[in-house]
């Protein structure tokens, strides 16, 4: 299961499940080949770590904005009789948001809220060095992503993979 995270300009997007999910058919080599230029982002089965790491667990849950809209924001477009969760679409203006929050992020800051709630699922205190690494390297990685994507104006689509 894969989390994966596209930018796409504004004018190229289209209100169809079926134009979002060709969005998501390419190799690997191709999809590798968007995430060295920063278009596109993947993130593995623990995407749901990513957003509790921006967004928070109840009751600090992050209510809106950008904090939110890092992994699991965004406006959900349905695929209809597919049994798949929906896309997820942020406007330009919205990645925009999330790039200039991601770059004035403080990532221990995010880490010290979050860790109580993450470390148990990953095996307690012995993981910590360990999650710590992958969410570091995962939050450069989507503070690229996000940027690069503001500086070209364009939108982000979401989808998880099965």
């Amino acid at each position: 299961m894969y989390f994966h995270l596209r930018a796409v300009p504004p004018p190229a997007l289209r209100n169809s499940a079926a134009w979002m999910r060709r969005l998501f058919e390419d190799d690997w080599d191709t999809v590798r080949e968007r995430i060295g230029r920063h278009r596109e982002e993947v993130l593995d089965g623990t995407y749901l770590d990513h957003d509790l790491l921006y967004a928070g667990a109840p009751p600090h849950h992050a209510p809106g904005g950008p904090r939110a809209d890092v992994v699991l924001g965004g406006r959900p477009l349905p695929q209809p009789g597919t049994g798949r969760p929906p896309f997820l679409l942020l406007t330009a203006a919205q990645a925009a948001r999330v790039a200039t929050f991601l770059r004035s992020a403080d990532f221990e800051g995010l880490w010290q809220l979050a860790r109580d709630a993450l470390l148990p699922a990953h095996g307690g205190p012995a993981a910590e060095e360990e999650l710590h690494a992958v969410l570091a390297v995962a939050h450069r990685d989507l503070t690229a992503f996000y940027g690069r994507t503001a500086r070209h104006g364009d939108a982000v689509v979401k989808c998880l993979l099965l």
